[in-house]
């Protein structure tokens, strides 16, 4: 009896990392299988440079470097080997949703915008159609915050400045 027993439970303890997953499952790689339920919240996650439509749409061959800098902001990837071509991408991963990837890629000679590639292309009647927004800053007066002491000093006058 004493035999049986320890038999199973041997075997109980050699089979149960067998029902951890199966061999082509990825949750069981370290992620946990709570991870998947729609219950369960998943942050946002965004990286790289943010490009947006109305930035590519300002682009325009034979641009500086210098200018497209300003445009798009530094490129996520330089080659130092070759310096002329500009890589922006940018990945975005919604909760449950698949991995989003948009790519750009510049290339340039002699300093010049010669050609763009990527999943976003300027168009002319695009930008023409858009609506530019004048952008207006309003400013507070100038409130006098100053605190009762240096309010003093200022009446009679500054003992560290004579």
């Amino acid at each position: 009896m004493r035999q049986i027993i320890s038999l199973l439970a041997l075997g109980l303890i050699l089979g149960l990392p067998g029902c951890a997953g199966k061999p082509g499952d990825t949750t069981s790689q370290g992620a946990s299988r709570l991870q998947h339920m729609p219950f369960v919240y998943r942050m946002t996650v965004q990286q790289g440079n943010i490009i947006t439509e109305e930035m590519v749409d300002e682009l325009r061959l034979g641009l500086t470097k210098r200018q497209v800098r300003f445009l798009l902001g530094t490129p996520l990837l330089t080659d130092f080997f070759h310096s002329d071509r500009w890589d922006y991408t940018y990945t975005i991963r919604r909760r449950h949703e698949p991995m989003q990837i948009k790519r750009l890629t510049l290339f340039f000679e002699e300093d010049q915008l010669a050609r763009i590639e990527g999943d976003l292309q300027p168009d002319l009647e695009r930008a023409e159609t858009r609506e530019r927004e004048d952008l207006i800053v309003t400013v507070p007066d100038w409130e006098d915050r100053r605190g009762l002491f240096r309010r003093a000093f200022d009446r009679v006058g500054d003992p560290r400045t004579d």
